[in-house]
C-alpha cells in the first residue's frame, strides 16, 4: 500500500442519547441568545485572551453544545471577561453573561 503521509483520525462523533444536555438547557435559559450563534468566529478573533493562551470560545462553545463538560471550567477561567467578543458579534450574542453564566453552572455541579 502507498504510503501518502497521513492516517485517518477516529472520529469526533457524540451519541447525543446518552450525554445529559441538563446544564445547555438551564444555560439557554439563562442566556436565550446562546441558540442565535452560528460559529461565524468573529468571537475568536477579536479575543484578547487569544493573544496570551490558547483559549477559544468557539471550542468552549461547543464542547458545551455537545456536552463535554471536563476541563472546560479551567478553560473558561482564561477568559478576560473584556468584552469584545459580544461588540464584535453579528448575531447579537452576549458573550460576557454566556461565559459567566456557563462558570456559574459548571461550578455548581462541581461543589
Amino acid at each position: 500500500m502507498i504510503d501518502f503521509g497521513f492516517a485517518l483520525k477516529q472520529t469526533r462523533q457524540e451519541n447525543l442519547d446518552k450525554v445529559s444536555l441538563e446544564k445547555y438547557h438551564k444555560l439557554l435559559e439563562l442566556e436565550p441568545s446562546f441558540k442565535r450563534c452560528f460559529q461565524c468566529g468573529n468571537c475568536s478573533a477579536t479575543c484578547s485572551a487569544r493573544q496570551f493562551t490558547d483559549f477559544s470560545i468557539r471550542r468552549v462553545h461547543t464542547s458545551f453544545r455537545r456536552g463535554e463538560y471536563d476541563g472546560l471550567a479551567q478553560e473558561l477561567r482564561k477568559c478576560m471577561l473584556c468584552g469584545k467578543c459580544t461588540l464584535v458579534c453579528p448575531r447579537g450574542v452576549n458573550l460576557r453573561s454566556l461565559i459567566i453564566n456557563m462558570r456559574q453552572i459548571l461550578d455548581e455541579t462541581e461543589k
